[in-house]
């Protein structure tokens, strides 16, 4: 491409609406632009890395056998209330009605699609296995857009699907998609992880995040420092040290005026926040329910959900917290509190902790599990740093990821609900297993951003780079700088490299900051040397320059990448 009659623009500042390295850095170099919260512009520099990333995850797609189609984006709602998902997503599926005043809403993710076109094929054991994916646009209305590409409405998604007539066969069915996921994220030069999660709205028997480690990201990554454990904080188990035993002391009222939240009552009566047991009100679904964990603990709201096979969990509101407690809000407790009573099983093993008393300006002192009754005992808190590993032993320590891909076991489940089947070798019918994977477009541009940058802009990996070399004339009235710019152009086209001719009537400390921002991984500079034949050679990851004959930089272009 050359610069002087394209679309081509970079911004000097920071965008003052931008609330991400990665995002600031991809509007500044002209690559993307928001048209509103979470709905986003990919413009030309930014497409050609987007289509650089969906060509690995093509090429590692087409390896596996996987088809390639591409669905619908307005489906009718029907299709989600068949399935049982409708409720599920709420008000983060977009919904509307066409003039005949039937309901559509607009794709969040495509199983039950795929299902219904799996079944157009699918009528005995001998026509399966296959797979199927598509990248395609979806829609999901966040509450609360942010971090530029990362959370956002309207996204850009690989999905795949596969179908099996049995666990064995979904099993194999998995490692060839993970392993495919895998090799992409690997030619994608990410930082990830690999972490068990929670199944969430997708349900089934098994869920994987591929997570890209950044400081920035929403996600915790729970990793242990001695073993490879690592889960998604959302579903890490928590394994609770030993304590000794000791003798119950007289459970005792006192008074604790003003002191609602833990840090008051902590300084109130002087004692540590691991002595007490905080109990918060939920609503799970339509049921009003209080948890117990430890005082300097988190209930983990996933953990809740899945312990009542729930859709919603949230805090309750005031006015049910005072009807359940008989107290104004800051004094609940587990004795006499009128709702289910869940506890944390770190506090079936605690002695003669301090609880709210359900009644307004006082706490009791020296509770124990004897003087209440929980209806659940569970593992419903969030583990923290320093924790006991609970695959080794070994400490806890948590990284930030960001979710670029996940895998899902969906087992039969929706089979079951769209009455996919086959008939066996016995003439019986079965329930067709499948698995569903996913991998954000956006999300991985925005990943590969956030990991490489420096004070200068972006420092694309060579395989996703809009252009691998940047080629920058220091004068365009010089009559041999342009014909040995245009020279090396030609010939880098002509090799099938993507490369950029920067000839705008610029000063050459504007080209090259340009060239730095929008992280070109080559540069080279035809200046007063153009005359021997010599030319400047520098790569973006590095200080030093090389001063080169055009042959030796053809060469080394080729070399590196090709590489």
């Amino acid at each position: 491409m050359k610069l002087k009659n394209s679309f081509f623009y970079t911004l000097r500042e920071n965008v003052k609406d931008e609330d991400s390295v990665s995002s600031n850095l991809l509007v500044r170099a002209g690559m993307i632009k928001k048209s509103s919260a979470g709905v986003y512009m990919i413009l030309p520099l930014g497409y050609k890395v987007l289509e650089n990333i969906r060509y690995i995850i093509k090429d590692e797609m087409d390896k596996t056998g996987c088809q390639e189609l591409l669905m619908p984006a307005l489906i009718p709602e029907d299709v989600y209330i068949a399935s049982g998902r409708r409720a599920n997503f709420g008000n983060s599926m977009f919904s509307l009605k066409d003039r005949f005043n039937k309901p559509f809403v607009l794709g969040p993710t495509h199983e039950e699609l795929f299902a219904i076109a799996a079944g157009m094929k699918i009528r005995s054991y001998k026509d399966m296995p296959f797979s199927l994916y598509q990248i395609q646009t979806k829609f999901r209305d966040e509450p609360r857009s942010r971090y530029g590409l990362i959370r956002v409405k309207e996204f850009i998604m690989k999905d795949a699907y596969t179908f099996d007539i049995d666990e064995k066969g979904l099993d194999v069915a998995y490692n060839k998609q993970f392993n495919a996921y895998k090799n992409i994220f690997d030619r994608l030069k990410l930082d990830y992880r690999i972490v068990k999660a929670d199944t969430g709205v997708m349900g089934g028997l098994l869920s994987e995040e591929f997570q890209a480690v950044t400081d920035l990201g929403e996600d915790v990554l729970v990793l242990c420092d001695n073993c490879d454990y690592a889960s998604n904080i959302e579903v890490s188990s928590c394994i609770n040290e030993t304590i000794e035993p000791v003798a119950y002391k007289e459970l005792t009222l006192v008074e604790t005026p003003n002191a609602k939240t833990i840090e008051e009552v902590t300084d109130y009566l002087n004692r540590p926040a691991s002595d007490f047991v905080k109990t918060l009100i939920y609503v799970v679904d339509e049921q009003v329910v209080a948890v117990m964990v430890r005082g300097n603990r988190d209930v983990n709201e996933t953990k809740l959900r899945k312990l009542f096979n729930a859709n919603n969990v949230e805090l309750a509101s005031y006015s049910i917290v005072e009807e359940v407690t008989s107290a104004q809000v800051g004094f609940a407790g587990p004795i006499g509190i009128k709702c289910t009573l869940v506890m944390d099983d770190e506090v079936s093993h605690m002695y003669n902790f301090i609880t709210g008393a359900n009644k307004t300006g006082y706490h009791y002192l020296n509770v124990n599990v004897k003087d209440f009754k929980a209806d659940h005992i569970a593992d419903v808190r969030n583990i923290q740093e320093n924790d006991i590993c609970p695959i080794c032993g070994g400490k806890i320590t948590f990284k930030h990821g960001i979710e670029v891909g996940n895998t899902f076991k969906l087992g039969t489940k929706y089979a079951k609900a769209l009455n996919l089947q086959y008939l066996d070798a016995n003439n019986q019918l079965n329930d067709v297993w499948m698995g569903s994977y996913g991998i954000g477009l956006g999300r991985c541009m925005a990943a590969i951003a956030q990991q490489n940058n420096d004070e200068n802009g972006l420092i694309w990996p060579m395989n996703v780079a809009p252009y691998k070399v940047a080629i920058v004339i220091i004068s365009n009235k010089d009559e041999t700088q342009v014909k040995i710019a245009n020279e090396l152009y030609d010939f880098l086209k002509q090799n099938h490299i993507d490369v950029i001719l920067d000839d705008r009537e610029e000063r050459p400390g504007v080209k090259f900051k340009d060239m730095d921002l929008i992280g070109i991984p080559l540069r080279v500079t035809i200046g007063k040397k153009a005359v021997e034949n010599i030319v400047e050679f520098k790569e973006r990851t590095k200080a030093d320059r090389e001063e080169l004959t055009l042959e030796e930089v053809k060469a080394k272009i080729i070399e590196l990448v090709n590489e």
